[in-house]
Protein backbone atom coordinates (compact mmCIF):
# COMPACT_ATOMS: atom_id res chain seq x y z
CA UNK A 1 0.00 0.00 0.00
CA UNK A 2 2.82 2.41 0.88
CA UNK A 3 4.66 1.68 -2.40
CA UNK A 4 1.49 2.19 -4.41
CA UNK A 5 0.70 5.44 -2.59
CA UNK A 6 4.17 6.90 -3.15
CA UNK A 7 4.09 5.80 -6.81
CA UNK A 8 0.73 7.49 -7.45
CA UNK A 9 1.79 10.66 -5.65
CA UNK A 10 5.05 10.75 -7.56
CA UNK A 11 3.23 10.29 -10.85
CA UNK A 12 0.93 13.22 -10.08
CA UNK A 13 3.74 15.47 -8.88
CA UNK A 14 5.83 14.75 -11.94
CA UNK A 15 3.14 16.57 -13.92
CA UNK A 16 4.16 19.72 -12.07
CA UNK A 17 7.85 19.00 -12.29
CA UNK A 18 8.15 18.17 -8.57
CA UNK A 19 10.89 15.68 -7.84
CA UNK A 20 10.40 12.79 -5.41
CA UNK A 21 13.23 12.54 -2.85
CA UNK A 22 16.11 10.30 -3.91
CA UNK A 23 16.52 6.94 -2.23
CA UNK A 24 19.34 6.42 0.24
CA UNK A 25 22.70 5.62 -1.35
CA UNK A 26 23.79 3.45 1.57
CA UNK A 27 20.83 1.09 1.76
CA UNK A 28 18.53 0.69 -1.25
CA UNK A 29 15.73 -0.39 1.08
CA UNK A 30 16.06 2.56 3.45
CA UNK A 31 13.80 5.58 3.13
CA UNK A 32 15.06 7.29 6.28
CA UNK A 33 15.98 10.28 4.13
CA UNK A 34 12.26 11.13 4.15
CA UNK A 35 12.45 11.85 7.89
CA UNK A 36 14.01 14.78 9.71
CA UNK A 37 17.25 14.48 11.66
CA UNK A 38 15.41 14.70 14.99
CA UNK A 39 13.28 11.64 14.27
CA UNK A 40 13.11 9.31 17.30
CA UNK A 41 15.37 6.27 17.07
CA UNK A 42 12.38 3.91 17.18
CA UNK A 43 10.93 5.41 14.01
CA UNK A 44 12.47 3.84 10.90
CA UNK A 45 11.54 3.83 7.24
CA UNK A 46 12.20 0.68 5.20
CA UNK A 47 10.95 -0.27 1.74
CA UNK A 48 9.46 -3.73 1.39
CA UNK A 49 10.35 -3.55 -2.30
CA UNK A 50 12.63 -1.08 -4.03
CA UNK A 51 11.29 0.68 -7.13
CA UNK A 52 13.33 -1.64 -9.38
CA UNK A 53 12.02 -4.73 -7.58
CA UNK A 54 8.48 -3.44 -7.77
CA UNK A 55 8.88 -2.96 -11.52
CA UNK A 56 10.19 -6.54 -11.86
CA UNK A 57 7.23 -7.87 -9.88
CA UNK A 58 4.80 -5.98 -12.07
CA UNK A 59 6.48 -7.25 -15.25
CA UNK A 60 6.33 -10.85 -13.99
CA UNK A 61 2.58 -10.76 -13.34
CA UNK A 62 1.59 -8.56 -16.27
CA UNK A 63 3.94 -9.95 -18.93
CA UNK A 64 2.65 -12.01 -21.83
CA UNK A 65 -0.78 -10.49 -21.39
CA UNK A 66 -1.00 -11.65 -17.76
CA UNK A 67 -0.36 -15.33 -18.53
CA UNK A 68 1.46 -15.93 -15.22
CA UNK A 69 -1.54 -14.61 -13.33
CA UNK A 70 -3.91 -16.88 -15.25
CA UNK A 71 -1.62 -19.88 -14.77
CA UNK A 72 -1.92 -19.64 -11.00
CA UNK A 73 -5.55 -20.74 -11.33
CA UNK A 74 -8.10 -20.66 -8.53
CA UNK A 75 -7.17 -22.18 -5.18
CA UNK A 76 -8.95 -25.37 -4.24
CA UNK A 77 -11.73 -24.60 -1.85
CA UNK A 78 -12.04 -26.28 1.51
CA UNK A 79 -15.15 -28.30 0.64
CA UNK A 80 -16.57 -31.36 2.39
CA UNK A 81 -18.85 -33.68 0.40
CA UNK A 82 -21.52 -34.67 2.89
CA UNK A 83 -22.64 -37.57 0.64
CA UNK A 84 -19.32 -39.40 0.89
CA UNK A 85 -19.17 -42.25 3.44
CA UNK A 86 -17.35 -41.29 6.60
CA UNK A 87 -17.99 -37.54 6.25
CA UNK A 88 -20.14 -36.08 8.98
CA UNK A 89 -21.90 -32.75 8.46
CA UNK A 90 -23.87 -30.75 11.03
CA UNK A 91 -27.63 -30.95 10.74
CA UNK A 92 -28.67 -27.30 10.45
CA UNK A 93 -32.29 -26.58 11.15
CA UNK A 94 -32.48 -24.08 8.31
CA UNK A 95 -35.66 -22.22 7.42
CA UNK A 96 -37.11 -22.16 3.92
CA UNK A 97 -37.53 -24.80 1.25
CA UNK A 98 -33.97 -24.69 -0.06
CA UNK A 99 -35.07 -23.25 -3.40
CA UNK A 100 -34.27 -19.91 -5.02
CA UNK A 101 -37.18 -17.49 -5.40
CA UNK A 102 -37.39 -14.38 -7.56
CA UNK A 103 -37.71 -11.03 -5.83
CA UNK A 104 -41.35 -10.11 -5.31
CA UNK A 105 -42.72 -13.62 -5.72
CA UNK A 106 -44.56 -15.43 -2.93
CA UNK A 107 -42.25 -17.31 -0.62
CA UNK A 108 -42.45 -20.72 0.99
CA UNK A 109 -45.89 -22.20 1.43
CA UNK A 110 -47.44 -21.16 4.75
CA UNK A 111 -44.84 -18.41 5.18
CA UNK A 112 -46.01 -15.31 7.02
CA UNK A 113 -47.67 -12.69 4.77
CA UNK A 114 -46.99 -14.90 1.73
CA UNK A 115 -43.51 -13.35 1.29
CA UNK A 116 -44.78 -10.42 -0.77
CA UNK A 117 -43.45 -6.90 0.04
CA UNK A 118 -46.01 -4.71 1.71
CA UNK A 119 -45.63 -1.68 -0.58
CA UNK A 120 -45.56 -2.51 -4.26
CA UNK A 121 -46.33 0.88 -5.72
CA UNK A 122 -44.94 3.10 -8.44
CA UNK A 123 -42.53 4.63 -5.87
CA UNK A 124 -39.78 2.64 -4.13
CA UNK A 125 -40.56 1.38 -0.65
CA UNK A 126 -39.23 3.61 2.12
CA UNK A 127 -37.55 1.98 5.10
CA UNK A 128 -36.68 3.83 8.28
CA UNK A 129 -33.49 2.34 9.72
CA UNK A 130 -32.09 5.67 10.90
CA UNK A 131 -34.83 7.10 13.07
CA UNK A 132 -35.49 9.66 10.32
CA UNK A 133 -38.99 9.74 8.91
CA UNK A 134 -39.79 9.88 5.21
CA UNK A 135 -41.02 13.45 5.66
CA UNK A 136 -37.86 14.56 7.49
CA UNK A 137 -35.61 13.04 4.84
CA UNK A 138 -37.65 14.64 2.06
CA UNK A 139 -37.50 18.05 3.73
CA UNK A 140 -33.73 17.76 4.20
CA UNK A 141 -33.32 16.84 0.53
CA UNK A 142 -34.91 20.17 -0.48
CA UNK A 143 -32.58 22.32 1.62
CA UNK A 144 -29.53 23.99 0.03
CA UNK A 145 -27.36 21.34 1.70
CA UNK A 146 -29.54 18.50 0.43
CA UNK A 147 -29.52 19.85 -3.11
CA UNK A 148 -25.76 20.42 -2.95
CA UNK A 149 -25.24 16.85 -1.74
CA UNK A 150 -27.20 15.53 -4.71
CA UNK A 151 -25.22 17.68 -7.14
CA UNK A 152 -21.85 16.79 -5.61
CA UNK A 153 -22.62 13.07 -5.60
CA UNK A 154 -23.67 13.23 -9.23
CA UNK A 155 -20.29 14.79 -10.06
CA UNK A 156 -18.50 11.81 -8.51
CA UNK A 157 -17.47 13.47 -5.24
CA UNK A 158 -17.65 11.77 -1.85
CA UNK A 159 -19.86 13.93 0.34
CA UNK A 160 -19.49 14.72 4.03
CA UNK A 161 -21.84 16.83 6.13
CA UNK A 162 -19.79 19.42 8.00
CA UNK A 163 -21.38 20.93 11.12
CA UNK A 164 -20.66 22.09 14.66
CA UNK A 165 -22.48 20.33 17.50
CA UNK A 166 -20.45 21.78 20.40
CA UNK A 167 -22.76 24.78 20.86
CA UNK A 168 -25.86 22.58 20.82
CA UNK A 169 -24.23 20.24 23.33
CA UNK A 170 -23.52 23.12 25.71
CA UNK A 171 -27.07 24.42 25.28
CA UNK A 172 -28.56 21.00 26.05
CA UNK A 173 -29.93 20.58 22.51
CA UNK A 174 -27.65 17.81 21.27
CA UNK A 175 -30.41 15.26 20.57
CA UNK A 176 -32.44 17.70 18.52
CA UNK A 177 -29.40 18.88 16.55
CA UNK A 178 -28.28 15.33 15.82
CA UNK A 179 -31.70 14.45 14.44
CA UNK A 180 -31.51 17.36 11.97
CA UNK A 181 -28.00 16.39 10.90
CA UNK A 182 -29.03 12.73 10.55
CA UNK A 183 -31.72 13.79 8.06
CA UNK A 184 -28.93 15.30 5.93
CA UNK A 185 -26.64 12.32 6.46
CA UNK A 186 -29.16 9.82 5.01
CA UNK A 187 -29.19 11.62 1.66
CA UNK A 188 -27.79 9.52 -1.21
CA UNK A 189 -24.05 9.97 -1.67
CA UNK A 190 -23.31 11.17 1.87
CA UNK A 191 -20.59 9.04 3.47
CA UNK A 192 -20.14 10.73 6.83
CA UNK A 193 -20.52 13.62 9.26
CA UNK A 194 -17.85 15.91 10.65
CA UNK A 195 -19.46 17.07 13.88
CA UNK A 196 -16.88 19.50 15.27
CA UNK A 197 -13.95 21.68 14.18
CA UNK A 198 -11.15 23.31 16.18
CA UNK A 199 -12.09 20.79 18.83
CA UNK A 200 -10.45 21.66 22.15
CA UNK A 201 -8.64 24.60 20.57
CA UNK A 202 -11.18 27.37 21.22
CA UNK A 203 -13.14 28.32 24.30
CA UNK A 204 -16.07 25.93 23.98
CA UNK A 205 -14.79 23.58 26.71
CA UNK A 206 -13.19 24.43 30.01
CA UNK A 207 -12.18 20.97 31.17
CA UNK A 208 -10.84 17.85 29.52
CA UNK A 209 -13.61 15.76 31.05
CA UNK A 210 -16.27 17.96 29.46
CA UNK A 211 -14.51 17.73 26.11
CA UNK A 212 -14.36 13.93 26.30
CA UNK A 213 -18.00 13.79 27.35
CA UNK A 214 -19.04 15.85 24.33
CA UNK A 215 -17.13 13.64 21.88
CA UNK A 216 -18.54 10.50 23.50
CA UNK A 217 -22.16 11.65 23.55
CA UNK A 218 -22.10 13.23 20.09
CA UNK A 219 -20.52 10.11 18.61
CA UNK A 220 -23.03 7.80 20.32
CA UNK A 221 -25.99 9.90 19.18
CA UNK A 222 -24.80 10.02 15.58
CA UNK A 223 -24.00 6.28 15.53
CA UNK A 224 -27.57 5.63 16.61
CA UNK A 225 -29.29 8.16 14.34
CA UNK A 226 -27.10 7.65 11.27
CA UNK A 227 -25.63 4.12 11.50
CA UNK A 228 -23.08 3.24 8.89
CA UNK A 229 -21.94 6.83 8.40
CA UNK A 230 -18.33 7.79 9.11
CA UNK A 231 -17.71 10.30 11.90
CA UNK A 232 -14.98 12.93 11.80
CA UNK A 233 -13.57 15.79 13.86
CA UNK A 234 -11.04 18.54 13.19
CA UNK A 235 -8.46 19.72 15.71
CA UNK A 236 -4.75 20.45 16.26
CA UNK A 237 -2.04 18.87 18.40
CA UNK A 238 0.43 21.75 18.97
CA UNK A 239 2.94 19.68 20.93
CA UNK A 240 3.53 17.49 17.86
CA UNK A 241 5.38 20.28 16.08
CA UNK A 242 8.00 20.60 18.81
CA UNK A 243 10.13 17.63 17.83
CA UNK A 244 12.75 17.07 20.53
CA UNK A 245 12.53 20.57 22.07
CA UNK A 246 11.52 20.01 25.68
CA UNK A 247 10.93 23.73 26.24
CA UNK A 248 8.53 23.80 23.32
CA UNK A 249 6.68 20.72 24.57
CA UNK A 250 6.30 22.19 28.05
CA UNK A 251 4.95 25.52 26.81
CA UNK A 252 2.56 23.98 24.29
CA UNK A 253 1.23 21.52 26.88
CA UNK A 254 0.57 24.35 29.33
CA UNK A 255 -0.98 26.63 26.69
CA UNK A 256 -3.25 23.91 25.23
CA UNK A 257 -4.04 21.52 28.10
CA UNK A 258 -7.07 19.98 26.36
CA UNK A 259 -5.07 18.90 23.32
CA UNK A 260 -2.91 16.21 24.88
CA UNK A 261 -1.99 13.53 22.31
CA UNK A 262 -3.13 10.69 24.58
CA UNK A 263 -6.59 12.21 24.89
CA UNK A 264 -7.04 12.67 21.16
CA UNK A 265 -5.58 9.25 20.47
CA UNK A 266 -8.13 7.81 22.89
CA UNK A 267 -10.96 9.04 20.67
CA UNK A 268 -9.48 6.96 17.86
CA UNK A 269 -8.65 3.78 19.73
CA UNK A 270 -12.09 3.70 21.33
CA UNK A 271 -13.82 4.08 17.96
CA UNK A 272 -15.49 7.42 18.70
CA UNK A 273 -14.34 8.92 15.40
CA UNK A 274 -13.36 7.43 12.05
CA UNK A 275 -11.44 10.39 10.67
CA UNK A 276 -9.18 12.91 12.39
CA UNK A 277 -8.21 16.08 10.54
CA UNK A 278 -5.16 17.93 11.89
CA UNK A 279 -4.95 21.60 10.99
CA UNK A 280 -1.61 22.82 9.67
CA UNK A 281 -2.13 26.57 10.07
CA UNK A 282 -0.26 26.79 13.39
CA UNK A 283 2.77 25.06 11.86
CA UNK A 284 3.59 28.06 9.66
CA UNK A 285 5.04 30.38 12.31
CA UNK A 286 4.06 28.95 15.67
CA UNK A 287 7.47 27.49 16.53
CA UNK A 288 9.94 30.22 15.58
CA UNK A 289 10.73 30.80 19.27
CA UNK A 290 12.53 27.46 19.23
CA UNK A 291 14.09 27.93 15.76
CA UNK A 292 11.71 25.39 14.23
CA UNK A 293 10.61 26.38 10.73
CA UNK A 294 7.32 25.38 9.10
CA UNK A 295 8.75 22.43 7.16
CA UNK A 296 10.43 21.00 10.25
CA UNK A 297 7.33 21.49 12.40
CA UNK A 298 5.25 19.67 9.81
CA UNK A 299 7.75 16.82 9.59
CA UNK A 300 7.81 16.58 13.40
CA UNK A 301 4.02 16.35 13.47
CA UNK A 302 3.79 13.49 10.98
CA UNK A 303 6.62 11.56 12.65
CA UNK A 304 4.63 11.65 15.89
CA UNK A 305 1.42 10.56 14.15
CA UNK A 306 3.20 7.61 12.55
CA UNK A 307 4.90 6.64 15.80
CA UNK A 308 1.49 6.36 17.48
CA UNK A 309 0.03 4.33 14.58
CA UNK A 310 -3.07 6.50 14.59
CA UNK A 311 -3.80 5.49 11.01
CA UNK A 312 -4.43 1.95 12.27
CA UNK A 313 -7.54 3.21 14.07
CA UNK A 314 -8.84 6.00 11.84
CA UNK A 315 -8.17 7.89 8.65
CA UNK A 316 -5.82 10.80 9.23
CA UNK A 317 -6.21 14.00 7.21
CA UNK A 318 -4.39 17.31 7.11
CA UNK A 319 -6.30 20.56 6.68
CA UNK A 320 -4.86 23.73 5.18
CA UNK A 321 -6.20 27.17 4.25
CA UNK A 322 -2.83 28.45 3.07
CA UNK A 323 -3.67 28.51 -0.64
CA UNK A 324 -6.37 31.15 -0.17
CA UNK A 325 -5.83 34.92 -0.11
CA UNK A 326 -8.17 37.94 0.12
CA UNK A 327 -9.92 38.21 -3.22
CA UNK A 328 -7.96 35.36 -4.85
CA UNK A 329 -4.63 33.59 -4.68
CA UNK A 330 -1.79 35.78 -5.95
CA UNK A 331 0.76 32.99 -6.38
CA UNK A 332 2.66 32.56 -9.61
CA UNK A 333 2.79 29.13 -11.24
CA UNK A 334 6.23 28.55 -9.72
CA UNK A 335 5.10 29.63 -6.26
CA UNK A 336 1.97 27.51 -6.50
CA UNK A 337 4.05 24.46 -7.41
CA UNK A 338 6.31 25.07 -4.40
CA UNK A 339 3.27 25.44 -2.15
CA UNK A 340 1.80 22.19 -3.51
CA UNK A 341 5.09 20.48 -2.73
CA UNK A 342 5.03 21.71 0.88
CA UNK A 343 1.32 21.54 1.67
CA UNK A 344 0.07 18.61 -0.40
CA UNK A 345 3.00 16.40 -1.39
CA UNK A 346 4.87 16.44 1.92
CA UNK A 347 2.01 15.18 4.15
CA UNK A 348 1.14 12.41 1.68
CA UNK A 349 4.74 11.36 1.07
CA UNK A 350 5.39 11.30 4.82
CA UNK A 351 2.83 8.45 4.85
CA UNK A 352 0.87 9.82 7.79
CA UNK A 353 -1.99 11.75 6.19
CA UNK A 354 -4.19 9.84 3.77
CA UNK A 355 -6.15 12.88 2.55
CA UNK A 356 -5.52 16.62 2.29
CA UNK A 357 -8.35 19.09 2.84
CA UNK A 358 -7.69 22.46 1.20
CA UNK A 359 -9.98 25.37 1.89
CA UNK A 360 -10.87 26.89 -1.47
CA UNK A 361 -13.05 29.77 -0.21
CA UNK A 362 -13.97 31.30 3.15
CA UNK A 363 -15.38 34.52 4.56
CA UNK A 364 -14.27 36.31 7.74
CA UNK A 365 -16.42 38.18 10.27
CA UNK A 366 -16.01 41.43 8.33
CA UNK A 367 -17.35 39.87 5.16
CA UNK A 368 -14.00 39.69 3.36
CA UNK A 369 -13.78 36.66 1.07
CA UNK A 370 -10.58 34.71 0.55
CA UNK A 371 -10.29 32.34 -2.41
CA UNK A 372 -7.90 30.02 -4.19
CA UNK A 373 -9.52 30.66 -7.57
CA UNK A 374 -10.48 34.05 -8.98
CA UNK A 375 -13.75 35.85 -8.33
CA UNK A 376 -16.65 34.22 -10.16
CA UNK A 377 -14.24 31.43 -11.07
CA UNK A 378 -11.81 33.58 -12.97
CA UNK A 379 -8.70 31.59 -13.83
CA UNK A 380 -5.42 32.00 -11.98
CA UNK A 381 -2.09 30.18 -11.71
CA UNK A 382 -2.81 28.47 -8.40
CA UNK A 383 -6.09 26.92 -9.53
CA UNK A 384 -4.53 25.85 -12.83
CA UNK A 385 -1.73 24.05 -10.99
CA UNK A 386 -4.14 22.30 -8.60
CA UNK A 387 -6.18 21.08 -11.57
CA UNK A 388 -3.13 19.12 -12.74
CA UNK A 389 -3.25 16.82 -9.68
CA UNK A 390 -5.77 14.49 -11.32
CA UNK A 391 -4.04 11.29 -10.19
CA UNK A 392 -4.43 12.12 -6.49
CA UNK A 393 -7.82 13.81 -6.85
CA UNK A 394 -9.52 11.18 -4.60
CA UNK A 395 -7.15 12.21 -1.78
CA UNK A 396 -8.02 15.92 -2.05
CA UNK A 397 -11.01 17.45 -0.28
CA UNK A 398 -12.44 20.92 0.27
CA UNK A 399 -15.10 22.66 2.35
CA UNK A 400 -18.12 24.26 0.68
CA UNK A 401 -20.97 26.29 2.18
CA UNK A 402 -24.12 26.07 0.01
CA UNK A 403 -25.56 29.08 1.87
CA UNK A 404 -22.84 31.40 0.49
CA UNK A 405 -22.11 30.27 -3.08
CA UNK A 406 -19.58 31.86 -5.39
CA UNK A 407 -22.06 31.66 -8.28
CA UNK A 408 -24.53 28.87 -7.52
CA UNK A 409 -24.15 25.36 -6.12
CA UNK A 410 -24.29 23.63 -9.51
CA UNK A 411 -21.62 25.87 -11.03
CA UNK A 412 -19.42 25.88 -7.94
CA UNK A 413 -19.45 22.13 -7.40
CA UNK A 414 -18.73 21.48 -11.07
CA UNK A 415 -15.54 23.54 -10.78
CA UNK A 416 -14.59 22.05 -7.41
CA UNK A 417 -14.99 18.51 -8.75
CA UNK A 418 -12.20 19.24 -11.25
CA UNK A 419 -9.72 19.34 -8.35
CA UNK A 420 -11.30 17.61 -5.38
CA UNK A 421 -12.62 14.08 -4.96
CA UNK A 422 -14.34 14.86 -1.66
CA UNK A 423 -16.34 17.79 -0.31
CA UNK A 424 -17.46 18.79 3.17
CA UNK A 425 -20.82 20.57 2.91
CA UNK A 426 -21.08 23.00 5.77
CA UNK A 427 -24.50 23.30 7.40
CA UNK A 428 -25.96 24.51 10.68
CA UNK A 429 -27.87 21.96 12.80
Amino acid sequence: MRLRQIFVIGLALSTLGIGVPAWSQDDPRSCDDLMSEDAPAYVVCHWMATPDEAADIARFWLGNDGQNMRDTGPMDGNVVDCTQPGNECPDFDAEGDGEMHDIGTPGVEDSEEGGTPECQTAEPCYTDPYGVSREEAAQAAETPTGQAAKTAAASGMRVWIDTELADDYRAGNLAEAVKKIAAQAVQPGVVGVRFSSKLGYGEAFETADDLDKFVTEASAALRKSAPGKKLAVHTVVPVFGCGTSEECKTEMSEKYPLLAPDRIGGWLTSGLVDQLALDSGHLTAGYTTWQIDAATAQRNQWIQVRARAWDAYAQIATEDAGFTAPGASKLTAEQATKSITDRVAAPLQDDAAETVTLWSRWQNDQGQISRVYGEKWAANATWDQLKKLTTIRPRLATVYDPATPEVDAATDLKHLSEVFGQVYLHTAP
